[in-house]
Parts: C-alpha cells; structure tokens; sequence
C-alpha cells in the first residue's frame, strides 16, 4: 500500500454538441468535476463526476473545504474506510446529490489508482463477468426533435448495430407522445427496442395513462415517469402496467434502491455512478439489484459505466450518449453494437490532458 501525498480539485465544463431536451430541463452544459490523486509511489488515480448545468461550483467547493484535504496521509488502498469517513465528516448534508457527486469524484479515483497500481483494467478488478455490453441510443430521442428526425435518427442507430433508442416523451397531449412513438416503431419494426423516459415529468394518474398507452407499442422501459422520492406512486404504477419501470438516475444512496427493491416499486436498475457517490456504492447497488433478479442499464456516464457494466453478470444494456470525447485521446470502442472495455490498467478513459487544461474553469492542490 501507499499513502496519498497530493490531491488535485479540478472543474471542466463541457458544452453538448448536440441540443438535448427532456419534458422538464435542458441540458446546458457539463459541469465536470474533477479529482487526481498522487500516492508516495507515485501513482496517480483520477477520478470524476458531473452535473447537468448547475452545482458544479458547489461540489468543487465542498471538495475544497471539506473533503480533499483529509485524503492526504490516507492508506489509498483503504477505499471503503475512506468512502465511510468522508460520508460522515459531511453527514449533515447526506444523503444528497451535492455530496454524492463529491464523493463519487473521490471513489472513481481512488478506484482508478488501485487498477493501474494492480495492473489491471477496472473491468477485471470489479469482477469481469463479461467481455462486452449492448448498446443503444440516447442522442437522437429528444423531446423537441420531430418525429420525422426521430425516425431518421433511429434507423441510423439500428444501421450501427445498436440495440435501441431512448425516446424522450412528455409532450403536452398523451397522442403526441403516441404518435412519436409509433412513427419510430413502425420504421424500426418489432424486434428492435425503444426506451422511453419522462424525466419525472409525470403525476401518478397520468404516468398509468401514459404507460397503458404505451404498451400496445411493446415499449422496453417507462424510464422516470414520476418524481423519484414517490416509491409508493412507482409500486402503483407498476402493479398497474406490463411495460417495465426504470429508476436510478435521481437516486443517491443504496438505501433508496433497497425500498424500490423491496417495494417491487421498479424492475430496471438506471445507477449512476456519478449519482450515487462513486463505483464503490455503484458496485453495492448493482450486486443488490442481482439478488432481486432485476437488471441493471446505468444512466449516462458510458465511458465510467463501460468497465462497471462488464464487470457485473445482471447488467443489461449500456447508454450511448457521448460525454467525454472533447477531453479524451480515444473513442469507445464499438463492434457490432457492443461496447467492449478497455484493456488498459485503471479506468479505461485516455484523458487528453491538454484539452483539459482548455476547459478548466477550476483549481486547487492539496500536499
């Protein structure tokens, strides 16, 4: 083992190339929150996380006051000590997105440096259940895209061997969505996939109409349709449709997880990472979804989730929705619709350092 002798703060903000649009936000920029780690060998590990917009500034300046500098001196191998302290030292602000994007900056570096010192690609060192993982499209299912570009898009997909598209729904009247829907699955035919997310746009009596209208177009999820701290609206609207019902994204400890679980209140698992406070609670979340024999198809984050999802035997599918590539030397790897990990110690993510440097919008150091 070796102790941490510097910690680095870092922000990018990445801006989409794309306009992305859902029933309740658009997505502004990437706020990047950023964390390397140096040991006394000197190793390093880095680590990230994100936001949609807004609290990056916040995330940084809780990493800055209360968080980076009690890594130094810390035994980095010691990942689930650390993860337990630093959740305590800012217990008065859990469970909680602010905290958990910190902490998850934190985790995926320490991670990342205990892969490269061990040798191996996180893929293996989190359990390597298998080779590569399913994709399928995010980019061209905007709500504010025409259905005509949705097919479009959707074909495009499908040409590249994808597996299926995510379609966001939400319009003003349930026969739009409908009809957006149906276009698309009429192009694509049965036996390909559509996703379908609400962003909790949703109150309980309309998601039941929404998901029953859904169901005659063979719909492979009905991803956030209410506001995710409801778990008893989720188990109602469950009972009451065939079509599956996704969380994960707006959830942010492994205790919520559990009352979805036990509550049957969803049957996809959407954990993110980046959401729930790092790989560690990631890994703990995915292994409880496998006990309830429920899959996990991790929200965003791909290049992170790439390695997590292989390393799990119950992971299902895995969100093609490009995130990293303006700060990063190589692109995912892609054969046939399937994303398969790197096999490079650590992570798997060949940052671009010099790029890095051009969208930084903070910094600090800790030795």
């Amino acid at each position: 083992m070796a102790k941490i002798t510097a910690v680095e703060v870092l922000q990018v903000d990445l801006q989409p190339k794309t306009r992305r649009s859902d029933a309740v936000q658009s997505f502004e920029k990437q706020e990047t929150p950023m964390v390397r780690l140096t040991d006394a060998d000197g190793a390093e590990g880095v680590g990230y996380s994100y936001t949609i917009g807004t609290g990056g500034g916040a995330v940084c300046h809780l990493l800055d006051a209360h968080l980076a500098p009690l890594l130094i001196g810390r035994e980095a191998e010691e990942i689930e000590r650390i993860w337990r302290d630093l959740f305590f030292r800012v217990h008065a602000t859990t469970v909680g997105p602010l905290t958990s994007i910190a902490l998850a900056a934190i985790d995926t570096a320490l991670w990342d440096l205990r892969a490269r010192r061990a040798g191996l690609p996180l893929y293996r060192l989190a359990g390597g259940a298998k080779p590569a993982i399913a994709l399928y499209s995010t980019e061209g299912g905007w709500l504010h895209l025409s259905p005509e570009a949705l097919v479009e898009e959707a074909a495009a997909a499908r040409a590249q061997g994808f597996g299926g598209t995510k379609i966001k729904v939400g319009r003003p009247h349930l026969a739009e969505d409908v009809a957006r829907l149906a276009a698309v699955r009429e192009k694509v035919g049965p036996a390909w996939d559509i996703m379908v997310d609400a962003n909790q746009g949703f109150r309980l009596d309309e998601a039941i109409r929404r998901a029953h209208a859904f169901e005659a177009l063979d719909i492979a999820w009905f991803e956030e349709p209410i506001h995710a701290d409801d778990v008893a609206a989720h188990r109602r609207l469950a009972a009451a449709t065939t079509t599956p019902i996704a969380v994960g994204e707006s959830l942010y400890s492994i205790s919520q997880f559990k009352d979805y679980l036990q509550s049957g209140a969803c049957s996809i698992v959407q954990v993110d990472a980046g959401r729930v406070g790092g790989i560690t609670p990631w890994l703990k979340v995915a292994h409880l979804a496998e006990a309830f024999n429920v899959p996990v198809c991790p929200h965003f984050l791909m290049e992170l989730h790439l390695p997590l999802c292989c390393a799990v035997p119950n992971s299902r599918w895995l969100e093609f929705i490009p995130q990293l590539d303006l700060i990063t030397t190589e692109p995912l790897r892609i054969e046939a619709g399937q994303a398969i990990p790197s096999e490079a110690p650590g992570l798997g993510i060949a940052w671009d350092r010099s790029a890095i440097e051009r969208f930084l919008v903070h910094r600090e150091r800790y030795r």
